[in-house]
């Protein structure tokens, strides 16, 4: 009766595994994210320091990459919320 999706305690903690695997998983992928960044970052810098200018094809890739980590931290904050909700009603 304290179950409110109407499955067994067995499935509410099974659920609540793969939302903790699912939430790993995001934060794995930004972290590579920010890091491939930061390697493509310091790739640049020499030919900054000698005067030339990062290509804009460099510069549009890193904002996609911040982009994309920027929403996968917003849906790992989502994520966190909803397994902190299960937790508290469980």
């Amino acid at each position: 009766m304290g179950n409110h999706n109407g499955g067994t305690p067995a499935s509410g903690s099974s659920s609540l595994s793969v939302l903790a695997g699912a939430v790993i998983g995001a934060a794995g992928l930004a972290w590579w994210l920010l890091a491939e960044a930061e390697r493509r970052r310091h790739q640049g810098r020499p030919a900054r320091t000698a005067g030339i200018a990062a290509s804009p094809a460099v510069a549009a890739t890193d904002r996609d990459l911040h982009d994309r980590v920027h929403e996968l931290n917003q849906a790992i904050d989502d994520v966190r919320r909803q397994l902190e909700s299960m937790t508290i009603q469980g």
